[in-house]
């Protein structure tokens, strides 16, 4: 016999739990990137990371969360758990942005900028894609199968990135007479917890998705897709692992792990129609096209310390797309209708507004304050503050 009010119960407890896994992301990327940039910066790195979790977060609740789903109000599970779930959210497009522009991004422009995220580019996206409005009977419409947000977050923001990147331009001395300077990790211990912290939050993000946990079909959902979440992530890292030492003859931790989140970010869309042997091929081929396409845009002087236009962009993408291969009930000009125009919305909406803002604020770090390193001049405090740095 049904009970409504147990359901309830399980499906807000459920919801509460993803959303405290999502919110283990906020450290993730927070280690992540402090591990992947010079010691001179990693201060003011963990601020950027600490200021979007922050801003990212109250922005969307009180503004942002309102304008993406209007009075819409779950029946199987506590509203204040949905918000808080779609709230945990709101600060990872941001989080990909502040990576790939790490160490010469200062923090105010950067805030200000987060804001306008949390209120309305990523707001207007959940309009277009996850919500039923007045939308729904436009020619923006989107009826594409994305669950967790392959598009909807990682190529937003990989979109995002890449309009932030054109204006704020390479580090100092990355690019020297066309040859590419390497600029080496820090810290690889951080790194590799920031990594698995990601991947761990990344079972709160996929599985938090279904939506709901009080039935028989409902918990083999979730746990089919927390299992395809991790399938895809362990052969991300399985096909970089095996491309780095055909090359090298050397295991590159920062790239295997790279490739894992790279499946991680292509599985997000479908993990809940695949089967269990489908995500091999995804993370599989997710991790491929991290190894190309980190080489292809620093051939382009895209400067990306962490990577994140190769996991998030290039992966968002092939995730939604592969879909439809996949899938027969999926139809791919739907896929490929919602990556166009969540890329054109996304990249020209970022552009614009990174534009006036770096006018107002200078978005970018000059020559002399990111050779003093950002931890100086944007925190007045160093994180290794014994320890020589390196300019």
């Amino acid at each position: 016999m049904a009970n409504p009010s147990l359901d309830y119960i399980i499906n807000t407890l459920f919801m509460l739990f993803a959303s405290v896994l999502v919110v283990f992301m906020v450290p993730g990327f927070a280690m992540l990137e402090a591990g992947l940039v010079r010691v001179k910066n990693v201060s003011s790195v963990l601020m950027i990371n600490t200021m979007i979790y922050v801003l990212a977060s109250l922005g969307f609740l009180f503004v942002g969360y309102h304008f993406a789903f209007g009075d819409f109000a779950p029946k199987n599970l506590s509203n204040y758990a949905f918000m808080f779930f779609e709230m945990a959210f709101a600060g990872k497009v941001v989080n990909i942005i502040s990576g790939g522009i790490s160490e010469r991004a200062k923090i105010l422009p950067l805030g200000i900028f987060t804001l306008i995220m949390s209120i309305f580019i990523y707001p207007f996206v959940i309009k277009l894609a996850w919500t039923k409005d007045i939308l729904q009977n436009t020619f923006l419409s989107l009826d594409f199968h994305d669950l967790a947000g392959s598009s909807v977050i990682h190529s937003l923001g990989g979109w995002a990135l890449l309009s932030a990147m054109l204006i704020i331009g390479p580090r100092k001395g990355r690019y020297i007479k066309g040859k590419i300077r390497v600029i080496p990790a820090s810290n690889i211990p951080l790194l590799c917890l920031g990594a698995f912290l990601l991947w761990l939050g990344w079972f709160g993000f996929n599985g938090g998705s279904v939506g709901a946990f009080s039935s028989k079909f409902s918990a083999n959902e979730v746990a089919l897709c927390i299992l395809n979440t991790n399938t895809a992530g362990l052969s991300g890292a399985l096909s970089v692992g095996f491309l780095s030492y055909l090359r090298y003859k050397k295991f590159d931790i920062t790239m295997i792990l790279n490739g894992a989140l790279g499946g991680l970010v292509a599985v997000s869309a479908g993990a809940d129609l695949y089967n269990i042997y489908e995500p091999l091929l995804v993370g599989t081929l997710a991790g491929i096209l991290v190894v190309f396409f980190v080489n292809f845009f620093d051939y382009l002087s895209f400067d990306d310390p962490v990577g994140a236009l190769s996991v998030h962009l290039v992966n968002g993408i092939f995730g939604t797309l592969i879909v439809a291969f996949l899938v027969p009930k999926i139809s791919f000009l739907a896929q490929a209708k919602a990556v166009l125009e969540i890329g054109l919305f996304s990249f020209v909406s970022s552009y614009i507004v990174l534009f006036v803002i770096n006018k107002l604020f200078k978005l970018k770090a000059d020559d002399y304050e990111q050779a003093q390193g950002l931890d100086i001049e944007e925190c007045g405090l160093e994180a290794y503050p014994e320890f020589k740095r390196a300019f």
